[in-house]
């Protein structure tokens, strides 16, 4: 435990016992300004305080070490905290961070802007519950928001709660326990060859690097993001391979190029000239690095009709559709389940078993064959 004096002047801490700043010379005759340290159990809390006399720095400094020993002084500040509201919390502190440490913080500020500050962004931070969370369910499902989208706005709550928790402004997660809508939303149209082709040479005639990156993507497999990265250097034309790092799913792998995925990657290298292997394949027209796919790709797709009368997501041709396509021509020509699982990058099994109806039925054409040759017809 331990009173310092404040000079006015410089700033600088030093024992009541000294007449003068140590370091200024500067003499405090009125109003002095007190810090208070107190320790206890290696924890220390230190207090100003502004216009008072040494005998009220002396109380406080008994009431902090009488709070710190019975607890109440956590007590009271975690109380405090969790009067700021959610949305405060949200904007002053969860999206800074946010800012600095992910790269998904720009979705994560959209829900929160369009869809969980309207529900309880005025909420108190310790007043948030379970109930709450569940009206923003209600709401955005009233919305006709896609469950994945629902279910990213909860995410988002309860990583922003586990910050909290940790900053001391809350002492629980409200969204922990939230039943999370379930619906496969996953991707299940694909395109046949024949439209594969024409949406290809409808791309090429609007955009050569749209259309570059749409044939990466049909030809590999890989998710837009995962191309956006790609510098020269991940390029192998040696080896005809294709070094992904940094997916989704933080595995890395690589991809194959065929022969005519070759020859574009080739031509679009000798035509760039790039001044380094670090430099990107593919960048914006200020030279960054691509943050989505262009609106060309919806234009085609639009001009070719491929989505005319379709209201389902999951049959809607989008870009993610030239990756699912890729699998899907995998399984009909016959390609081993795992195979296609690593070739797509998929953490587990599970997530490419969706591709396994389209793999030829061994087990049906080893039973038809079988009956062919032994002519075991019931009469």
């Amino acid at each position: 435990m331990a009173i310092y004096i404040v000079c006015p002047k410089c700033k600088t801490e030093y024992s009541i016992k000294k007449k003068a700043c140590p370091k200024c010379g500067y003499v405090v005759k009125q109003n002095k300004t007190f810090r208070v340290s107190v320790s206890f159990h290696g924890k220390r809390v230190r207090q100003t305080i502004t216009g008072s006399n040494l005998q009220g720095a002396r109380e406080i400094e008994a009431k902090l070490k009488a709070e710190l020993v019975s607890g109440e002084y956590y007590d009271r500040r975690l109380k405090a905290k969790q009067e700021i509201q959610f949305g405060e919390f949200i904007k002053d502190k969860y999206l800074p961070y946010a800012k600095e440490n992910k790269k998904s913080w720009k979705k994560e500020e959209m829900l929160f802007r369009l869809w969980i500050e309207p529900v309880v962004g005025n909420k108190k931070m310790g007043k948030i519950t379970q109930i709450d969370i569940e009206k923003l369910k209600k709401t955005m499902k009233d919305a006709n928001k896609a469950p994945k989208t629902i279910n990213y706005a909860i995410d988002v709550i309860r990583m922003a709660f586990n910050m909290a928790n940790k900053w001391g402004y809350a002492d629980k997660n409200p969204a922990i326990g939230v039943k999370r809508p379930k619906k496969d939303n996953r991707c299940i149209r694909f395109l046949t060859r024949e439209e594969a082709e024409k949406l290809l040479n409808e791309l090429k005639k609007r955009s050569r690097q749209i259309y570059e990156i749409a044939y990466i993507s049909l030809y590999t497999g890989m998710r837009a993001g995962e191309i956006f990265n790609l510098t020269w250097q991940d390029i192998d034309f040696k080896n005809d391979i294709i070094t992904i790092k940094d997916p989704k799913n933080s595995t890395g792998r690589v991809a194959y190029m065929t022969e005519s995925l070759k020859k574009l990657l080739i031509e679009k290298h000798k035509r760039e000239h790039p001044k380094s292997l670090s430099e990107l394949a593919f960048k914006d027209k200020n030279g960054n690095k691509l943050i989505r796919v262009s609106k060309t790709f919806d234009r085609a797709v639009n001009k070719l009709s491929l989505n005319d009368g379709i209201t389902d997501p999951r049959d809607k041709v989008v870009f993610h559709t030239l990756r699912h396509t890729f699998a899907s021509w995998l399984a009909i020509q016959g390609t081993p389940i795992y195979t296609i699982k690593e070739l797509m990058g998929h953490k587990t099994l599970a997530m490419t078993e969706r591709y396994a109806h389209l793999i030829p039925d061994a087990k049906r054409e080893a039973v038809e064959k079988l009956f062919e040759e032994n002519h075991l017809w019931h009469t």
